[in-house]
């Protein structure tokens, strides 16, 4: 393997053989791979990647640099990225550095050269698994041994979440709304100022007390990394406030919300991530291109007997990709209808929640009356 110097090992003892960029470490990571054709500074920074190495389909990344305004977290905690063509020379009078550069700043490795197409066919017919990329003079059966006995972190909510609340606010804002960060991206936030949010972000591990002392006009459950059912605490929230306030969840909160609600989710076998995955939307029809991110998925058959039903289906697996309960004020979607740099096909799921704010305050919204308050707030 004349001219490389890293490789990509799977835990099922496949190699990969390439060249590094970013920064020059080791790391364990889940292998999976996305299938946008744009967006690699999004993906990069998008904290539900936290602890993976991803794979892109797309087969030049880095021709277009990375820009200061794009990020959608301040600091990419992706675990790896693999791509078929590395360019180190950007095109772009926005960017302010390279991706590389980036990479090297936030320990992140990154292997080029290596045959994409081969490994995500290899993802899709195996599934998701771990893998190690290192340094070519590593022994193999040692780094295989490695991967094996390796466990995936169930804490990944709890490394990305804020660590206290945060302000985002618009001017002549017409809504108060709290946003539980297990994860979130920036292009929530500003999607929620742009149709007049002020907006609270707070630590996953918030409570629902907490939250009704703000008085919100609105609960937001943002996307993240990991299995939904490693932080309880958020669907805590969702089952004490539900039916006294309008919530709206994408990715992660949608699973949140129907565990909260009594569903079941699992794991995919290499789950959904890109641009480009159409979804129909039950209740009117009509088609959307979506962008997706995520590994676990709500079961269809558990939603019966809850007070949740299915809005949204993937044409191309047939799960479920949103849900709502119209008693409660809730709804939900696997997708992403913030997606930056696109498709934009679902923005208007923002305009729904606004909906259900305007609905909520002219019916006199909710009147917190938590037993103890005066006393908790006087303490």
């Amino acid at each position: 393997m004349q001219g490389f110097n890293r490789k990509l090992i799977l835990e099922n003892g496949s190699i990969y053989y390439g060249l590094g960029f970013g920064a020059a470490e080791d790391a364990v990571c889940e292998a999976v791979f996305n299938t946008s054709m744009v967006g690699y500074q999004e993906i990069v920074s998008d904290p539900s990647y936290t602890g993976q190495a991803v794979v892109m389909t797309y087969p030049i990344i880095g021709n277009y640099g990375i820009t200061d305004e794009d990020f959608e977290t301040k600091t990419p905690t992706i675990g790896a990225l693999i791509v078929r063509e590395y360019n180190d020379n950007p095109s772009n009078f926005r960017y302010t550095k390279t991706l590389s550069e980036l990479m090297v700043e936030c320990g992140v490795p990154g292997i080029s050269g290596v045959d994409t197409r081969k490994l995500t066919r290899e993802i899709r017919d195996v599934g998701s698994m771990k893998c190690l990329i290192t340094a070519m003079e590593t022994d193999t059966e040692t780094a295989i041994e490695k991967l094996r006995a390796a466990r995936l972190p169930q804490d990944l909510v709890q490394r990305v979440s804020c660590r206290k609340r945060w302000y985002s606010r618009t001017s002549n804002h017409r809504f108060n709304v709290v946003a539980i960060d297990c994860g979130m991206k920036l292009n929530i936030v500003r999607s929620l100022n742009a149709r007049g949010c002020n907006v609270t972000v707070v630590p996953y591990n918030t409570t629902a007390r907490e939250i009704e002392f703000m008085e919100p006009d609105g609960l937001f459950l943002s996307n993240g990394p990991g299995d939904p059912q490693d932080v309880p605490e958020v669907a805590a929230v969702v089952r004490a406030l539900r039916g006294k306030l309008p919530i709206f969840g994408i990715c992660l909160g949608h699973q949140i919300i129907s565990l909260a609600y009594g569903a079941e989710t699992y794991k995919l076998k290499f789950g959904h991530r890109g641009g480009n995955h159409p979804v129909r939307n039950l209740e009117t029809g009509k088609l959307e291109i979506t962008s997706q991110n995520h590994s676990y998925a709500v079961k269809a058959e558990s939603l019966a007997g809850t007070d949740l039903e299915a809005t949204h289906i993937n044409l191309l697996d047939n799960t479920i990709e949103g849900v709502k309960c119209a008693r409660d004020m809730v709804f939900s979607v696997q997708y992403h209808p913030e997606s930056a740099p696109g498709p934009q096909d679902s923005s208007y799921l923002f305009d729904q929640f606004i909906r259900l704010l305007e609905q909520h305050k002219a019916e006199g919204g909710t009147q917190f009356t938590l037993f103890g308050k005066e006393a908790d707030r006087r303490a």
